[in-house]
């Protein structure tokens, strides 16, 4: 069974509309909050390897600050090619914590 991990605190979370970039472990996880929801996946954009957490929000997509490739934070799919994914990470909110699992 997966373990749920602290990742920051739930008043660092992103505002609404904004992307941010959190250390955990070896990872670095980005999370978005689109329409109040937060969501988090990986933050190397499969292109060139952009930072997401960097990234703006766009409608409900996360668009990469590099070159500009959206991502749907809630299912981790690129915009313009459904096939090429990027992990997303379920996570949960306990006690001002916010948790992922991994």
């Amino acid at each position: 069974m997966s373990e749920f991990v602290k990742l920051t605190d739930q008043a660092e979370l992103p505002a609404e509309g904004e992307a941010k970039e959190f250390p955990c472990g070896a990872k670095v996880i980005c999370v978005a909050n689109v329409n109040r929801v937060i969501s988090a996946m990986d933050n190397v954009c499969l292109h060139r390897g952009g930072p997401l957490g960097q990234g703006a929000i766009e409608g409900d997509k996360l668009v990469c600050p590099w070159h500009g490739w959206q991502w749907d934070p809630k299912t981790g799919e690129a915009v313009h090619s459904p096939n090429l994914k990027l992990k997303v990470y379920p996570l949960k909110m306990e006690n001002g914590e916010v948790l992922i699992e991994l």
